[in-house]
């Protein structure tokens, strides 16, 4: 499956768009499931190198399957490599206050804020993994948040878990991303790249495609290990057969273990139809 067959699907429209910032990309999609009584929240982040070639589009028909299983879904768009002020910092304030700002939509929309997961695919697991770890941050870093909204844990498909191991890889991203190398910007990446930055206190679930050429599986298998020593509650799942792309097409042979992974963190059973 490629980026053009995600690109192919047609989800249904947010039943909410809302700007959580002044920018034009500073903005959410709201999506609510049916049901009485406050919902569980997955805060959805997109994949896409970071660049802005790849926009919240994509994400929609994932948002859409994971709200009708009973999850309020708030999809993130935010600024990127190629946007004004995306990158370093931009790129991580944007993340962080349109999740932080789950707060304010709580007020008007029925949001369970107790229960609140970080889902992210490709470079979007990056930053969801972040989200979990912005506690670690001191509170010199420009990055820092004096009380960041708490999760009840993190799903990463094929998340881009080491900044420095990932590279060179998709077109030179993360130096484009961060403004540098990490010899000239160390600091960056102790602040950004999740392996950096654990423990991370909340249970993290790594979904990864065998056959995935864009995010190498050894990124999720080396830091599921490394968070499992931090003292984290950390799970794998490789799936055989699947590549980048299909962790986020619901059609696929991969979306019931992605529906059940999120589902488990919030302590939520599956819809029976």
């Amino acid at each position: 499956m490629t980026y053009q067959d995600i690109e192919k699907l047609s989800p249904s429209p947010a039943d909410h768009r809302i700007q959580y910032g002044g920018d034009s990309l500073q903005f959410g999609e709201l999506r609510l499931p049916t049901g009485k009584g406050r919902r569980p929240v997955a805060v959805i982040i997109h994949g896409g190198c970071w660049f802005s070639a790849y926009d919240i589009k994509h994400i929609g028909n994932f948002a859409a399957a994971l709200t009708k299983a009973g999850v309020a879904t708030w999809a993130l768009e935010y600024r990127r490599i190629g946007n004004p002020g995306g990158g370093w910092p931009g790129t991580f304030e944007d993340v962080a206050r349109g999740t932080d700002y789950l707060r304010v939509l709580a007020r008007s929309y029925p949001l369970d804020l107790k229960r609140v997961v970080a889902v992210g695919h490709s470079a979007g697991g990056q930053l969801a993994l972040w989200l979990a770890a912005r506690h670690r941050l001191p509170n010199s870093s420009p990055l820092y948040a004096p009380a960041p909204l708490g999760l009840r844990g993190v799903v990463s498909l094929a998340g881009i878990t080491d900044m420095q191991a990932f590279g060179h890889r998709c077109n030179d991203a993360v130096s484009k991303l961060l403004g540098g190398t990490p010899e000239e910007l160390p600091q960056r990446y102790e602040q950004t790249s999740p392996v950096k930055l654990l423990p991370l206190k909340v249970p993290q679930h790594l979904i990864h495609g065998a056959q995935d050429r864009i995010v190498p599986p050894d990124l999720s298998r080396e830091y599921k290990s490394m968070a499992i020593r931090s003292g984290d509650k950390a799970e794998l799942t490789v799936l055989e057969g699947a590549g980048h792309f299909e962790l986020i097409a619901p059609q696929s042979s991969a979306w019931l273990k992605i529906e059940e992974a999120v589902l488990s963190l919030l302590g939520e059973t599956k819809k029976r139809n």
